[in-house]
């Protein structure tokens, strides 16, 4: 019995350590520039595109785009368990729509008028920004 428990101990504390290591790693992707930029990229391309009825996402360029933040991240030493985590993590989710949201705002958008995503998607799509490269016009 008193092995079993040593057993369930020592499980418990190499998973506890393993998510300790994971949540680090998450916490040290949110200070990494590039990939946050490119992740409100995204996010702010997401918002434009579910609020504009003319707007369409790039579904290939966008996944493109995806895979490109996520091979940065390898690069830089955050395994796959790292990077999903991070990804997933419904606090970093908020934080990033609400940069995405930031940016809109500060370029016209007004969160109640849905036409005023249009206008900021065309500007995008129209100086061919990182935004708008990932969407196009109907």
């Amino acid at each position: 019995m008193k092995t079993l428990i040593k057993h369930l101990f020592a499980a418990s504390a190499v998973f506890a350590i393993s998510a300790a290591n994971v949540a680090a790693a998450a916490s040290a992707l949110r200070e990494h520039e590039e990939i946050n930029r490119g992740l409100v990229v995204i996010a702010a391309g997401d918002m434009i595109q579910e609020n504009c009825a003319t707007i369409s996402p790039r579904m290939i360029k966008a996944f493109a785009f995806a895979q490109s933040l996520q091979s940065l991240a390898r690069k830089d030493g955050f395994s796959d368990d790292e990077i999903d985590a991070f990804v997933r993590d419904k606090v970093e989710k908020n934080r990033v729509k609400g940069l995405a949201l930031d940016y809109l705002v500060a370029n016209g958008v007004k969160p109640d008028q849905p036409a005023t995503y249009c206008t900021v998607g065309l500007y995008e799509i129209e100086r061919n920004s990182q935004i708008g490269v990932l969407l196009k016009a109907k």
